[in-house]
């Protein structure tokens, strides 16, 4: 099919919308990015400080058993996953990698496995793969909006506690590294093992002048710090899961605004090919009704 130079311009227009949007997109990936690498910085801090809480805590408390010690361990535990995905599209591979990466991991550990999704495309993909999903969660459109899913999935945790007080927590998220990539890592979160505790006993206090106590009982310090260990927990894997998502959609956008570059590039040279193609043959049918006019008058002559 011929193009003309009416097409093509309509052409040319829609691919300059469409090169508005995506540009639109990049800038708003890039601005996400920003406020959730904050929200994640700022909880590093936080994270340790409770981190140091807990160890000053076992320290304390030293002889205190470890909560499955003495227990009969079972064969096949439960386990808990929870996957932190995208609701939106236009996210290059993020989904597709974090998926196959909680299937791998899930598949090598022995037990029954319940999964809760955080995102519709994600989800789409875990039910796919044959995952046994029990639950789907919307994901957060701002840092604001993560509390109250990370307070959904914790009641969920707790039900599935009640069937099983050994039941596993296991999170499964893509790792924001730079402004462009990320990578799909996963954490244990329950139950608490002698290593973990171990770890956070070895933590050295941040000051030598003051030493610290434990204000109150003990127990209850210690279940409250519990709560906000998984709390935060799930809130840092949440905002590193979003973080990544902008990440993989700012890259996406990068070649999408690239590719609509090099179709302008084409549609304008072809544009520009045809109109001088008219041009010339309109100059041509001129020169020859020119050279027809010339003849007739010679020849009446």
């Amino acid at each position: 099919m011929t193009e003309t130079t009416q097409s093509l311009s309509t052409k040319i227009d829609r691919a300059k919308d469409l090169q508005s949007v995506v540009r639109t997109m990049k800038a708003l990936a890039a601005s996400n990015i920003g406020q959730y690498e904050k929200s994640v910085s700022a909880l590093s801090d936080y994270y340790h400080t409770v981190e140091l809480g807990l160890g000053l805590c076992f320290r304390k408390i030293a002889l205190m058993p470890a909560p499955t010690e003495g227990k009969e361990q079972k064969n096949a535990r439960l386990i808990g996953a929870v996957v932190f995905g995208s609701d939106q599209g236009l996210v290059g591979q993020f989904n597709d990698i974090i998926t196959d990466y909680a299937v791998r991991e899930l598949g090598a550990l022995p037990g029954k496995a319940q999964v809760w999704a955080v995102g519709e495309r994600v989800y789409s993909r875990l039910v796919d793969e044959g995952l046994p999903i029990i639950g789907l969660y919307n994901v957060p459109n701002s840092v604001k909006a993560i509390t109250p899913l990370i307070a959904q999935i914790l009641v969920e945790n707790e039900k599935l506690r009640s069937q099983d007080e050994d039941a596993e927590l296991y999170l499964y998220y893509n790792r924001h590294k730079t402004r462009v990539t990320y990578e799909p890592v996963s954490q244990r979160l329950l139950p608490f093992d002698e290593t973990w505790r171990d770890e956070l006993t070895k933590l050295s206090w941040p000051t030598k002048n003051l030493l610290p106590e434990v204000m109150g009982d003990i127990t209850e310090v210690l279940r409250a710090l519990i709560r906000e260990y998984l709390f935060v927990s799930l809130f840092r894997a949440c905002a590193e899961s979003l973080a990544s998502e902008n990440s993989s959609r700012l890259a996406a956008m990068q070649r999408a605004d690239k590719n609509i570059e090099e179709l302008l590039e084409n549609l304008k040279g072809e544009f520009y090919r045809v109109r001088q193609s008219g041009i010339d043959e309109e100059l041509f049918e001129l020169v020859s009704g020119f050279e027809a006019l010339s003849s007739s008058r010679n020849s009446r002559r």
